[in-house]
């Protein structure tokens, strides 16, 4: 059996009568409340955004590129020799 979630979270957002207006007209034509109207809306921005920016998409070569930075790192020179000297001074 399905579990059903409860919606015990509010939103509340003050409006101007031109804005409730036109959310009104909008929820209308999608056959839908105002308050459905606008959580769905608000919800598929909301994963656009977060996506935009917690996704990273890469091309094949880049892929190809990244996969193979993670799995054969190059030996560490010098200069990354001695920031772990530092470091450990640091963090001891």
């Amino acid at each position: 059996m399905a579990e059903v979630q409860t919606k015990d979270e509010r939103l509340q957002v003050r409006l101007d009568a031109h804005a409730k207006s036109l959310l009104q007209r909008a929820a209308d034509y999608t056959h839908k409340s105002i308050s459905q109207f606008v959580l769905s809306t608000a919800l598929e921005k909301a994963e656009r955004v977060v996506s935009d920016n917690e996704i990273v998409t890469l091309s094949n070569r880049d892929w190809s590129a990244f996969y193979d930075a993670l799995n054969k790192p190059p030996a560490p020179n010098a200069k990354l020799k001695q920031a772990f000297k530092r470091y450990k001074k640091v963090s001891r």
